[in-house]
């Protein structure tokens, strides 16, 4: 079974690069990330991703598409003027990245700035992350969930958690120092456990009550302290749904920027084809039951979520194809091809 979804789902990373351009573009984010002068003169010439309140700005292009302007740090300086503000407020962008031209990409929130005199003067509308997920290329997803997760973690770690006094960040925004306790404090990402289980027929996907309505994913947890992912998975799949697993399988990893930035670990999970009795516990799920390869396939195929009319039966889809739960789900679909 590893070799298979090795074959089909190679990661990204093993794309066709120089190793040495590579090298030298870590080495100079890394620079910039820890030397305050270094980042502050990439600020000067790198591009800006704008939020307000965390909601990306989007912007419609003229192919009918949604994109994540980025703008360039002296047109947000000028837009802060004509708004009446301070330009040196763009010095409180956050470092993100950098391009393979070495174009460092910050994230800055104008959340104290009315939205609509934003957007009109940015020829964009500020969304939520959740359904700009859907409105967005795969390649720009990851990099506008990072840029609010390091925004949110630095809107909630203003204060040391040992003495209460303020914390102050450096110029990039990757830590936070309490100079009375003398706590250096690092964004943090929670690990999450996210499994398909199969029989090996069928798939098992489950919902919350907060999803959209008809929307089923994978299952997930939160590891708990002292556990392995493999303790961690296989206790989630028993408080859950009330099976127990038999074998486990890595399948790959994601940052997710919800409830509060996780470290999604993913993996396919067996179950006895005999033992297959779901029993839901009602706190965590509202639903969960098994699904056949064609009902699978043809929620694969709905790339936006469906209205769900009122009156109408509820279509059944899944979660988008950036979030890890869909490569878990196309995985699955993929392997059961290849046994057929």
């Amino acid at each position: 079974m590893l070799q298979p979804l090795r074959i089909l789902f190679r990661p990204k990373w093993m794309v066709s690069r120089s190793s040495a351009s590579y090298v030298s573009r870590m080495r100079y984010l890394n620079k910039i990330k820890e030397e305050d002068e270094a980042c502050r003169a990439a600020l000067q010439s790198g591009n800006i991703f704008l939020y307000h309140k965390l909601a990306p700005l989007l912007r419609w292009t003229d192919s009918g598409i949604y994109q994540l302007p980025a703008l360039q740090t002296k047109d947000v300086e000028e837009i802060l003027e004509k708004l009446g503000e301070d330009k040196e407020m763009v010095k409180e962008s956050i470092l993100i990245n950098c391009t393979e031209q070495n174009e460092a990409q910050f994230s800055f929130d104008v959340g104290a700035i009315e939205q609509a005199a934003v957007e009109e003067l940015c020829r964009g509308t500020f969304v939520d992350l959740r359904k700009a997920f859907f409105l967005l290329r795969g390649s720009e997803a990851p990099l506008v969930a990072r840029g609010q997760a390091l925004l949110r973690w630095h809107q909630t770690n203003g204060f040391c958690s040992s003495t209460g006094q303020p914390t102050q960040r450096n110029q990039s925004g990757s830590q936070r120092v309490c100079h009375s306790s003398g706590i250096t404090y690092y964004p943090k990402m929670s690990p999450v456990v996210i499994v398909l289980v199969s029989d090996g027929k069928r798939c098992l996907l489950g919902r919350q009550s907060t999803f959209p309505r008809g929307m089923y994913s994978a299952l997930a947890g939160f590891c708990d302290i002292g556990e392995t992912m493999e303790e961690a998975l296989r206790r989630e799949i028993a408080e859950e749904v009330g099976l127990e697993v038999e074998s486990i399988q890595y399948s790959g990893s994601q940052h997710w920027p919800f409830p509060q930035s996780s470290f999604m670990v993913a993996c396919h999970a067996t179950v006895n084809p005999n033992e297959t009795q779901v029993s839901v516990d009602k706190v965590e799920l509202e639903d969960a039951r098994w699904f056949s390869l064609e009902e699978v396939q043809e929620a694969l195929t709905i790339k936006a979520p469906p209205r769900n009319n009122k009156g109408e039966p509820t279509v059944f889809w899944v979660p988008p194809s950036y979030a890890i739960a869909n490569r878990l789900i196309q995985e699955w679909a993929n392997l059961q091809h290849l046994k057929s």
